[in-house]
């Protein structure tokens, strides 16, 4: 079978845009090395490593005066803001004095009474993308880049209506998070990556004493299916391994268009692409003549090496894609109120003006909103490391955008399906207004699935109230409203 027959798809589920032809081929090759890595197919190590790893760091971990940091840590204002009524922080965390290994945050206190609203931790994907770019300014954050790339604008469905949210670029490497010794960033992985996130947020916690105990919810999108389940393990095992030190109150996840299963998702885009009309019949029945999506296939079955499906964004395939102009400049291909496919290039811009830079504490540094590590471990599937959780009583939430074809929800289900649990609410359609928002699925464990309505793969950038019913239902234990009779 040759790749020329039938290639697909990208596996690599990151949060980012199609900007250019060279990160495509940097995504591309990244999955590349993973399917040569003997360790690649690993699917039980992330259960193992859970329960030994946070046993080790909960025993070795140091916690520094961080509380003498925190007014440091504070934001009067960005550039460019319009005037808010919350406070901002933005600073390092040391996860490795030995290394000078360090982790950037930007957190956002609750638009109002933050003492008495949760704490989530929101974690974008790649890897290599960074929270910061994405996460707090295209998705859920409290502002959005204008069009000029100096002034931003307020985005009135963010998160912090309903939590205290911390953005975390993770790991180090990406975004504003650094190490000293190079090497590290060729020893990057799924490991690590947890561990490290664990550290940021015990010494985090010091420096913001008044969360300790607070209830803690992680978020996070795309390959964020591997980091989120693999990080609340950690925080679960370290709980049980030390119950005299726990200030981590860990009581749920919610992860959007994950990357949960490798070969889950090559099959699940197949269908979708070919149930969307983007790829033809003829491509298909190769697909199922040739392709069992167990870890046996050739590289025609995961890459789109000769398939031609035209200018189209993968993570929304309905939507608008952004043109480069013959003067240098950005445009949408067609407008939609309250997105632009070409916001990356505005974040872009503004999180490389010095002056921003200095008014978040960060480094001055070439900042980008993705960059390629070496990476030592990624586990085929989550689904033992989610059957763990949810064997632990910690309530999971998945979410799909429908217009997505890099994650697909057709690929969530089919690893909801291999994970054994049974349906306890049957699916039903819930409300935006007076408009289905989506569609919402009980199991038992705890386990839910929610469709959102006319999303793409960054789903609170595509449908930014949706994604706020969604995150405010989560947090109070309920399923989404239902359509009024």
């Amino acid at each position: 079978m040759s790749k020329t027959t039938f290639g697909l798809l990208l596996i690599i589920c990151v949060a980012a845009l199609h900007a250019d032809a060279s990160q495509e081929a940097q995504l591309r090759e990244f999955i590349r090395s993973r399917r040569r890595s003997s360790d690649a197919y690993i699917v039980d190590e992330t259960r193992l490593r859970v329960i030994g790893t946070a046993r080790s760091l909960g025993a070795e971990y140091s916690v520094s005066d961080q509380a003498r940091l925190k007014a440091g840590d504070e934001i009067p204002a960005l550039p460019g803001q319009p005037v808010v009524g919350f406070r901002q922080y933005g600073g390092y965390v040391t996860v490795d004095e030995k290394n000078g290994r360090a982790l950037f945050y930007y957190f956002v206190e609750a638009a109002s009474d933050p003492a008495a609203k949760p704490l989530l931790l929101w974690l974008n994907g790649g890897p290599g993308c960074s929270s910061i770019g994405y996460g707090a300014m295209m998705e859920l954050g409290p502002f959005r880049v204008n069009s000029d790339n100096k002034t931003l604008s307020t985005n009135k469905h963010a998160w912090n209506n309903v939590a205290n949210v911390i953005f975390l670029e993770s790991p180090a490497g990406v975004g504003f998070s650094y190490s000293n010794t190079t090497s590290d960033y060729d020893d990057s992985g799924d490991q690590r990556t947890a561990d490290d996130a664990f550290l940021f947020l015990v010494n985090w916690l010091e420096r913001f004493p008044e969360y300790k105990g607070r209830a803690f919810y992680i978020s996070g999108e795309s390959y964020g299916g591997h980091y989120v389940p693999q990080l609340a393990a950690t925080i679960l095992t370290h709980n049980m391994n030390n119950p005299t030190r726990t200030s981590l109150n860990l009581q749920g996840i919610l992860v959007g268009n994950p990357l949960l299963d490798n070969n889950m998702r090559a099959k699940g885009a197949a269908v979708y692409m070919w149930s969307h009309g983007v790829i033809s019949d003829e491509v298909w029945a190769n697909i199922t003549k040739n392709c069992k999506f167990d870890g046996s296939d050739g590289d025609a079955c995961y890459y789109a090496d000769v398939h031609d499906s035209g200018n189209i964004d993968q993570y929304d395939i309905y939507g608008p894609v952004c043109i480069l102009a013959s003067d240098g400049t950005f445009y949408p291909s067609r407008n939609i109120a309250g997105y632009d496919p070409c916001s990356i290039h505005h974040v872009d811009a503004y999180l490389n003006d010095p002056e921003v830079q200095k008014a978040l504490h960060a480094r001055s540094t070439k900042w980008s909103h993705l960059v390629l590590l070496g990476w030592k471990d990624s586990p085929v599937s989550m689904v033992p490391t989610l059957k763990w959780l949810l064997e632990h009583q910690l309530p999971v939430w998945l979410f799909s955008g429908d217009f997505d074809s890099m994650c697909p929800l057709i690929a969530t289900r089919y690893t909801i399906n291999d994970l054994g649990v049974a349906v306890t609410e049957p699916l039903r359609p819930w409300s935006e207004g007076k408009e289905v928002g989506g569609y919402v699925q009980g199991y038992t464990r705890g386990l839910v699935f929610a469709i959102v309505r006319g999303a793409g793969h960054m789903v609170p950038s595509f449908q930014p109230e949706r994604a706020l019913i969604l995150v405010s239902s989560f947090l109070k234990g309920m399923l989404p409203p239902k359509m009024a009779q």
